[in-house]
This record gives structure tokens, sequence and C-alpha cells, in this order.
């Protein structure tokens, strides 16, 4: 049976245009005799960028399972960190489609291509942990040196007194919470301690 594809393409600028890849993935698909039955091309939009037009149309579609394989020419044209590039494809294998990545050679319906997405989502958690270990390990350093840690307050007795008058006077807690550059949470504070 023919497998179902789509092509996604993608490049920075509006100036650009994605001929080539359309071209190469189209030679691929003929010379695998798979069925193309969409493309979706995203023109002047960066791989860091979650949402694209084109990507989220496709993922849609995905949903629907109006395809089988995903063919892109490189792995930047569908995100350009290791984590959103995950993400898209985990949500891709929920619905059983695979990812063909031309240049790279890999197709995650082959067991070395899936084993090459289990590697890169193995690094991906594992540099993950490593930054939260380091940010709890400077927070917890820090506070050994005494600093105190947040953002600073612009909670001071004139701010305090002006809380309690504006409340005195009816005013809401937001419109309170504005007007003395506070959180809502420290004017109910405040206003806590005087009741």
């Amino acid at each position: 049976m023919t497998k179902k594809v789509v092509l996604y393409c993608r490049v920075s600028t509006k100036d650009q245009n994605c001929e080539r890849q359309i071209f190469e993935l189209k030679e691929i698909a003929s010379n695998h005799n798979y069925h193309i039955v969409d493309e979706y091309i995203d023109t002047g939009f960066s791989g860091s960028l979650k949402n694209r037009p084109e990507l989220d149309r496709m993922m849609k579609d995905a949903f629907s399972k109006k395809f089988e394989m995903v063919m892109t020419l490189e792995l930047s044209r569908i995100g350009r960190s290791t984590k959103n590039l995950l993400e898209i494809v985990e949500k891709l294998k929920e619905k059983d489609i695979n990812l063909f990545i031309a240049n790279q050679q890999i197709d995650t319906s082959t067991p070395s291509g899936s084993m090459f997405f289990t590697i890169a989502s193995a690094f991906a958690n594992y540099e993950r942990d490593l930054i939260r270990e380091r940010v709890i390990s400077g927070l917890q350093s820090a506070k050994n040196k005494g600093k105190v840690l947040g953002r600073k307050t612009n909670l001071c007795g004139l701010t305090k007194n002006k809380i309690i008058e504006m409340k005195s006077n009816n005013i809401g807690l937001k419109k309170i919470a504005v007007e003395c550059k506070v959180a809502v949470k420290t004017v109910r504070t405040v206003l806590g301690e005087v009741a």
C-alpha cells in the first residue's frame, strides 16, 4: 500500500523560498513511491518560534490522521531546539505518524531512526535536570551567604499607610495594588494585619 506523506518546508526570511526543499522532497517521495497528500510551507518564520501557521495546521491535520509520515529536508526546518523538536516528534508518535529527515537520513519508522530520537530525548531530559540542579544549588549557596532572595518589595511604612487609606475610601484591591505598585496579595496581607 502506498504511504501517505506530507512535506514540511520552512525558510526564515520572506525573500527566501522553499522551491529547492520541495523539489528534493518530491524526488525522494517519488523514489519511495510515496503519495504526497499535502505541503506545509512556512515562509519568514524562524525555527525557534514555537507557533508557525503551517506547522500548526500540519499538527492539527496529524490529529485527524490525514497522513502517515512527515517529510522534511533538515532537522532545523522543523525546530531549532532539541526540546521543541522532540515535542513535535512525540505528538506525531502519539498518532503513529513518522518523521523522515532527508539530509540526516533519519526515518523514525525504522529502528535506527527511532533510536536516534530516544537518545536525543534522553539528552534533552539530562540537560533539563542539570540546569535545575544548578539553579537549586545556586539558590542554596546564595541563602547560605545570607542573601535575601526574591523580588524587592515596594512595601514601606508610607505604602502601608496609603493602602489602608485607599481601602478606607472603598477603593478596590486591584486598583490599590496598581497605584501602590505592589501585588494584590501584598495588599491583602497589609489589610489583614490591621483587621
